[in-house]
């Protein structure tokens, strides 16, 4: 009989967090800029930092539990890739102007799909030493779909403009010109962070004691930790029904 792998309900709890703190950024999206109550809020800094908390602390976490979900991966990709296309045709059809293309979800599928092959080759490099490479990466590639890499004020390079001109590239991180989407998460640079969160998971398994402050279950945000998925395909059609009802 197999033995059940051990819960970490304060992961759960960090993730319940990030995803009632996701609601209410999406809430308030759909209020100020769908409704056009407030144009400029989502260009103001704290809202750019308070979204890329949000995103970060997913994307993180996502990489940081794939080992433990290895027996469901195969199937939890799929799933993300076939509920993110979902999103795409029904943002196109019902919202043109906030369609989403290579979202969230489907860059969630694609990596918890790469990470079978990728594997074997990330554990081959030191953890240290492949979180901090991985960390790097990230930092240099975060202005890719600009067109440079590197650290504004430090230094930039330019990428090559063929590479923005071929479409097939565009979940890469080298949309072309004219593409807009309103959730748009390409491979590159997020890998990297995904990258952070697989190795981190290995820096964790060697240390018991944050082990087991991490079996910590934090009330009610644990539980909707758990539920991410869900909430997330379900949220943004109750916001954007509330949002009907009260503006119409």
């Amino acid at each position: 009989m197999r033995e059940e792998r051990t819960r970490y309900c304060l992961i759960d709890g960090i993730r319940g967090i990030a995803i009632i703190n996701m609601v209410l950024f999406h809430f308030l999206y759909d209020v100020y800029i769908v409704y056009g109550k407030y144009p400029e809020w989502y260009g103001l800094p704290a809202i750019h930092i308070w979204q890329q908390m949000i995103c970060r602390t997913f994307i993180f976490i996502s990489g940081f539990v794939w080992v433990w979900g290895k027996e469901k991966n195969l199937r939890r990709g799929i799933m993300f890739n076939l509920f993110g296309l979902l999103i795409s045709f029904i943002t196109l059809i019902i919202i043109p102007s906030q369609s989403i293309w290579f979202g969230i979800l489907n860059f969630m599928g694609c990596m918890v799909l790469l990470m079978f092959p990728l594997e074997k080759i990330l554990k081959k490099i030191p953890t240290v030493c492949g979180m901090a490479i991985s960390f790097l990466m990230f930092l240099l590639c975060r202005r890719i779909q600009s067109g440079h890499i590197g650290i504004p004020g430090l230094l930039q390079i330019q990428v090559p403009d063929l590479l923005y001109d071929i479409k097939i590239l565009t979940p890469f991180g080298f949309p072309y010109e004219g593409f807009y989407s309103s959730d748009y998460f390409p491979l590159c640079p997020w890998m990297f962070l995904y990258f952070c969160g697989f190795y981190f998971n290995r820096i964790f398994a060697k240390h018991i004691t944050w082990q087991k402050y991490a079996r910590y279950r934090i009330p009610v945000l644990s539980a909707a930790g758990s539920k991410t998925i869900w909430i997330y395909l379900f949220h943004q059609p109750l916001s954007m029904l509330i949002c009907f009802l009260i503006f119409h």
